[in-house]
């Protein structure tokens, strides 16, 4: 008898800033509320850890019904930390980078980057790891001076005592009284303390901490981003273009694997041919305006894969809308208990990833995961 099994996890994101003018709302998310996913978050802990193993058996079982020969794991070996030191100008720094460092300096120390791709600000995010371990993000100025970073790992180090893990106390403590709005030209917007991130200003800089809500919102992630770079974005939303689209996607991807490597799971690959699946929806839900995982013609994600040929024996599909970066939009997955559920499932080995932008510039983001049925 044919066996297929499906992992279903429809789990939605939305945007987390609003201004005085206008209310954003996002009825999809109500919707969706009794899917699999959220129940399964609100179930008791010892029925969660039984509902996994089923996940981790049931996997195994279609593996020897059907052959279906596992990709192979890659977990690399743990990487060992840098020795950080407190930052002697700024107040955070970054595996002992900071603003105004010297792009020669940065690179004598952690290599050439895996990656270059654009940002919302004009520039260009270079990303440094080791199989995506101490995982970082560096801007550089026309100079070659450092003027943004990034990173969600435990390389961030303060002169206050601010680092990975810290806790939303100790960051108040700390840093003060956090932005509660922010300035794009003409429009003034409201920021969502509910939204897992505080904004600071502080000496020519903007500090904006990210907090894991589902780790006792202590400190997840850190972006620092200088006054002139922040000046080089007019409006919230960025210019579109084909190479922000794509520089978004890949960005995203690296985001997942850097979580997944801090916590030793498998890494994931990119899939172009489920990139294109994820693509799509993505463009047809900034086409004609909606945000569901259900698309106008009623098909699902997993129907939308069938459709362009794509075999799985587990698979499951993330949404987010709004959010003005690749790392905004990660972090608010990161504290979705579906979403995190979907980016850190062990037995996902590919990963597709698909953006697209409406005619306000709002970009529509759809992760789709999957591991082949041979």
């Amino acid at each position: 008898m044919k066996f297929i099994t499906l992992l279903i996890t429809f789990t939605l994101a939305f945007f987390s800033l609003s201004s005085f003018e206008t209310q954003t709302a996002a009825p999809p998310v109500e919707k969706l509320k009794n899917s699999s996913e959220e129940i399964i978050g609100k179930l008791p802990d010892m029925f969660q850890s039984t509902v996994k193993e089923f996940q981790s058996l049931r996997y195994q079982l279609s593996v020897l019904l059907f052959n279906e020969k596992p990709q192979p794991d890659f977990t690399p070996t743990e990487e060992s930390k840098p020795n950080l030191k407190a930052p002697t100008n700024g107040v955070i720094s970054i595996y002992n980078v900071e603003l105004g460092q010297s792009k020669q300096s940065v690179e004598e120390e952690l290599g050439k980057p895996k990656r270059i791709s654009k940002n919302e600000y004009g520039s260009n995010w270079y990303t440094y790891h080791n199989h995506f371990q101490n995982f970082m993000m560096v801007s550089y100025d026309s100079s070659g001076k450092v003027n943004g970073l990034y990173s969600n790992h435990d390389i961030i180090s303060s002169q206050s005592g601010i680092k990975h893990g810290s806790t939303r106390t100790e960051v108040h403590s700390a840093l003060g009284e956090a932005l509660d709005t922010i300035r794009k030209g003409n429009k003034l917007y409201k920021l969502d303390f509910d939204s897992g991130f505080e904004i600071y200003r502080i000496n020519g800089a903007y500090y904006t901490i990210f907090y894991d809500k589902q780790e006792g919102n202590t400190v997840t992630g850190v972006q620092i981003i200088s006054d002139s770079l922040e000046k080089q974005k007019n409006g919230y939303y960025a210019k579109t273009s084909k190479d922000l689209q794509a520089s978004f996607e890949k960005q995203l991807f690296d985001l997942t694997n850097a979580d997944r490597s801090e916590k030793k799971l498998p890494l994931l690959k990119w899939d172009e041919k489920i990139s294109m699946t994820a693509l799509n929806h993505s463009k047809d839900m900034a086409r004609n305006n909606f945000f569901s995982h259900t698309n106008l013609e009623g098909e699902s994600p997993f129907d939308r894969m069938a459709d362009d040929g794509i075999a799985f024996s587990t698979a499951g599909e993330n949404l987010a809308y709004g959010q003005n970066s690749a790392i905004f939009a990660h972090e608010g997955l990161m504290n979705s208990p579906g979403h995190r559920k979907n980016i850190l499932l062990t037995e996902y080995r590919s990963l597709g990833i698909g953006v697209s932008f409406n005619q306000h510039g709002q970009p529509y983001y759809t992760e789709n995961f999957y591991t082949k049925r041979y």
